[in-house]
């Protein structure tokens, strides 16, 4: 991975006494970015239909993920206006 220009971010474990220094801004900054997808996914897959998809061909599986996209945002804005 690192041939291709790619660094691990690995977040500190305060509870095991990590010796590691505290990441640098722009790090921290892409560390945020990368566990809100994370959590975007995990919704989707979770709460939205994203482990359970029961049909088979590109474009039914393609339609099954995209209402749960659509559905993951409603809720996302639903929460935002309340």
């Amino acid at each position: 991975m690192r041939e291709l220009g790619h660094v691990p971010i690995i977040a500190r474990n305060r509870r095991r006494g990590d010796s590691r220094p505290p990441l640098e801004p722009a790090r921290q900054q892409r560390f945020k970015e990368r566990t809100t997808v994370e959590r975007v996914y995990a919704r989707l897959k979770d709460e939205f239909g994203g482990r359970q998809v029961r049909v088979r061909g590109h474009r039914k599986v393609h339609a099954h993920i995209m209402f749960g996209v659509v559905a993951l945002f409603a809720d996302q804005l639903l929460q935002l206006v309340t």
